[in-house]
């Protein structure tokens, strides 16, 4: 299938990534999208990206085989209503919210099951909105179908084969179960990192000597704290209940860990670290989930004027593109002195053999 009509309603990171994804490998598509921002629908029109822009949901979304819901998640409950009338038989409505069970509650009160399938693609950035969206950007990552009860088993199969054309992993879940795992994986790690951030802020003296020394381990697993606040209030709230259990048993762990501390417990503190490793040496580090993945590598150099300079000049004429630079201040989980980050794996794996043959000392990790 290439000639068919797909519908949009949001074009953010992942909404234009998803787009660009289907214009590459289905030319023949035709793509529609209403969106709030005119200044996006301009962009997207302007870049290839879509083939028609609306104002209001209307009678386009009728003739749609796909429409997407790729508003922030609350938003996308409050145009079910509005898109019921439009729905032909055969067209799948989907979304790419981080949380499942409250549209798939509305979509049973609406009485729409027969057409909804609810999607989660596990990948994303920092960036957002449409001008950061990469047609590659779900490439290799795991896409969660949540199907109604009553959507037909065709619907399901087409909806994986599209998945899979764009690259993509498609994985299909109960949407209960989905949002039971992705607090655990994605929302509990959010609610921390961004509480330790807190946390430190709020310990910090006069001279913010944290601040000053915070590198290393403490910005790496802290780093999706920079996420859009926005977002994350309305994925806890709509999945409240979820990560409250994960975050019970999380205040669990911790109260064990405080007890074995104050007991001189060495055995259990021991166990912590070395079951932990254990487990965390096991995940793969293929970036396949939903927190993104940095793509960086560490370099040994001496500080002397122009190093930087040199080795930038070196990735750049190779076409290399760095996403962010710099020294390496706090070095106590690292082996060199000059970070640098790249956009995708391909970069830093080139980058990696293209510095190593210039005689520059690289660590991965």
């Amino acid at each position: 299938m290439n000639d068919f009509k797909v519908g949009f309603i949001g074009l953010g990171l992942i909404g234009g990534s998803i787009a660009k994804a289907l214009k590459y490998f289905y030319p023949g598509v035709h793509i529609t999208a209403h969106t709030r921002s005119i200044e996006t629908a301009r962009y997207a029109l302007s870049e290839g990206i879509i083939d028609d822009a609306c104002t209001e949901i209307g009678n386009a979304y009728g003739e749609c085989d796909y429409i997407f819901l790729c508003a922030p998640v609350e938003a996308n409950v409050a145009y079910l209503q509005t898109l019921k009338p439009f729905l032909k038989e055969d067209c799948i409505l989907t979304d790419v919210g981080s949380t499942k069970t409250d549209i798939h509650e509305h979509i049973n009160a609406l009485g729409m099951q027969k057409n909804f399938i609810g999607g989660h693609p596990m990948a994303g950035s920092e960036k957002t909105g449409i001008v950061n969206s990469k047609r590659h950007l779900l490439e290799n990552a795991y896409y969660v179908l949540t199907p109604t009860e009553e959507v037909s088993p065709d619907k399901v199969k087409r909806y994986e084969n599209l998945v899979q054309t764009i690259k993509a992993l498609p994985l299909i879940l109960d949407y209960r179960e989905h949002d039971y795992v992705t607090a655990a994986i994605s929302h509990l790690p959010h609610l921390i990192a961004s509480s330790l951030v807190n946390l430190v802020k709020d310990s910090d003296n006069d001279r913010e000597t944290m601040k000053t020394v915070a590198a290393g381990g403490f910005k790496d697993i802290t780093r999706i704290a920079s996420s859009s606040p926005e977002m994350w209030e309305q994925i806890c709230s709509t999945n409240r209940e979820n990560i409250i259990t994960v975050l019970d048993n999380y205040i669990n762990s911790l109260i064990s860990v405080k007890i074995a501390l104050a007991e001189h417990d060495s055995h259990k503190i021991y166990e912590l670290f070395d079951t932990s490793r254990d487990y965390r040496n096991s995940i793969s580090d293929v970036s396949r989930g939903p927190l993104k993945k940095v793509y960086s590598i560490y370099c040994d150099m001496v500080d002397e004027a122009g190093g930087i300079a040199a080795l930038a000049t070196i990735l750049a004429t190779n076409g290399i593109s760095i996403k962010n630079i710099g020294i390496v201040h706090n070095r106590e989980f690292e082996e060199a002195v000059l970070q640098v980050e790249f956009y995708e794996e391909e970069a830093r794996k080139k980058a990696v053999g293209l510095l190593r043959k210039y005689r520059y000392t690289i660590y991965e990790r």
